[in-house]
């Protein structure tokens, strides 16, 4: 491979520099960013631009981190480059944002690149990821369990705004990250340094193999290469430019039902609806929670802490559970259901459920008759002959409308909030008793919606409907009952999403 030319074609193939670009070259004086430095040194007046190198110290390594620094600081002024070099306690960060070294390694050099390329005028940082690099990133992103954004591997270029970095945002608008080596592998560009002179930095800590990556690197590779399939590190970044492709097409195709199933966005929380949303194709159905999860938290590269389990659990909710049911997403999100809507939202952004409140004292309902509750809606109770409800009770869809046995309610029914101590037999568990609290937390009510469930209760003080969710076994319709109550929940306008 003539190293050069094919840097020079993927740059152009994929429009990493403009001409008149000012790049910041990340170098950390390692045979990568050695050989990226020197192709784009010796590429600079054929692309036209203007290079700065720069280098951070992570103050991990002691004195061979000090030479790394004088090292590339010489290389720098021998091609007349200017050159920025810093050093950070990445230790100190480590400890103070509880990540794993190699985490703030990363938020902590990507932070100084970007200062750098503010300080400078810059709008492109170039890094010597290569393409050994790819194939362990996919590798390592398929065994976390990712989902199409982290099997695609790294792009080439990527807003280094997305990286959500812990600088100003007006120090990375319209900067971008790119990768001019991703396709070369690493023993092309150790030849290159060999036939170049170059004499690259050696980095003990990458042989330290209880790193993940290193581990990968040096072990599970080289033994699925050489037991199972040779050239498997070709096959992963193949494997990862197919996928690529494929989740662009997945991100058009869910641009387009965003705006389909979107109700309502604002910066604490996203509305969508419930019927059109369970349209979708189960993968729209994933890509759309994801998105979600993104917008509200612009989670950017933290989109791989959203694990597959997560999505699952999530979807499963919103598709199946019935209105209340509540899904945990990470980064302090939950996803919530209503009968016609899905929320996704932190914990402290919920409103309150759309379906009837249970009053903050106990009600005495009319019976018969319409009682208003103050919440706005009404109860409404009525009292037929068996004959006239037929299999009305069986084929029942409405949650908010509940058949019961006229003779087994009484004449003194009351509407109320739960109390501790509540029990009742659920319709379905053979008259076991259940706690109510239980249920609801069965049933995936969230906590702060538990007190808001109407409670029927009669004179003796058995509970006949847990409202909106299962009446007792007790008071059911058999082929017994002469008399029916019916008792419906109605909204306080014809808008009402109960």
């Amino acid at each position: 491979m003539d190293v050069k030319s094919h840097v020079i074609q993927t740059i152009q193939r994929e429009q990493l520099v403009n001409p008149g670009d000012r790049v910041i070259v990340g170098v950390s004086g390692g045979p990568d960013s050695l050989c990226l430095l020197h192709v784009l040194w010796s590429a600079r007046h054929t692309l036209q631009v203007d290079l700065h190198v720069a280098h951070l110290n992570h103050t991990i390594r002691g004195s061979d981190a000090d030479e790394d620094a004088r090292f590339v600081a010489a290389i720098a002024a021998g091609w007349k480059l200017p050159c920025h070099v810093e050093a950070r306690d990445v230790p100190a960060l480590a400890r103070r944002d509880k990540l794993a070294i190699e985490e703030a390694a990363r938020h902590a050099r990507y932070a100084f690149l970007a200062d750098v390329a503010y300080e400078v005028g810059a709008k492109r940082i170039a890094v010597a990821h290569n393409a050994d690099d790819q194939s362990e990133t996919v590798l390592m992103h398929w065994l976390r369990g990712s989902g199409l954004a982290g099997l695609r591997g790294m792009l080439p270029a990527i807003g280094i705004a997305n990286l959500h970095l812990p600088v100003p945002p007006e120090k990375v608008q319209d900067v971008q990250l790119i990768r001019p080596l991703l396709n070369v592998d690493r023993e092309t560009i150790e030849r290159y340094c060999q036939q170049h002179s170059l004499d690259p930095r050696f980095d003990r800590s990458n042989l330290d193999t209880t790193l993940f990556r290193n581990k990968l690197r040096h072990e599970l590779l080289p033994y699925l290469e050489q037991e199972y399939k040779p050239g498997f590190r070709q096959i992963l970044r193949r494997s990862a430019q197919v996928v690529r492709a494929d989740y662009d097409l997945l991100c058009q195709l869910r641009e387009t039902v965003w705006a389909e199933i979107l109700v309502q966005e604002t910066a604490q929380a996203i509305t969508i609806d419930r019927a059109a949303w369970q349209q979708l194709h189960l993968s729209l159905q994933r890509a759309t929670v994801r998105h979600a999860v993104q917008r509200l938290r612009h989670a950017g590269r933290r989109l791989r802490d959203v694990s597959f389990e997560q999505v699952e659990a999530a979807v499963r909710i919103a598709r199946e559970k019935p209105a209340g049911a509540q899904a945990t997403l990470p980064l302090g999100l939950l996803l919530t259901t209503s009968r016609d809507t899905i929320t996704i939202a932190g914990e402290d952004a919920y409103p309150a459920p759309d379906w009837p409140q249970a009053p903050s004292r106990p009600l005495a309902l009319d019976l018969p008759g319409r009682t208003l509750l103050p919440d706005g809606g009404s109860v409404t109770t009525s009292i037929v002959d068996r004959t006239q409800v037929d299999g009305d009770w069986i084929d029942n869809t409405d949650p908010w409308r509940a058949y019961l046995d006229a003779d087994a309610v009484g004449t003194e029914i009351v509407l109320r909030r739960r109390q501790p101590g509540d029990r009742f037999c659920p319709l379905g568990m053979q008259g076991r008793h259940k706690w109510v609290g239980e249920f609801l937390i069965n049933e995936t009510v969230p906590a702060q919606w538990r007190d808001r469930v109407p409670i029927l209760v009669q004179h003796s003080g058995q509970i006949d409907w847990v409202c909106g969710w299962r009446i007792d076994d007790r008071v059911r319709v058999t082929d017994k009952t002469t008399r029916v109550m019916i008792v419906q929940f109605d909204p306080a306008s014809e808008d009402r999403t109960a």
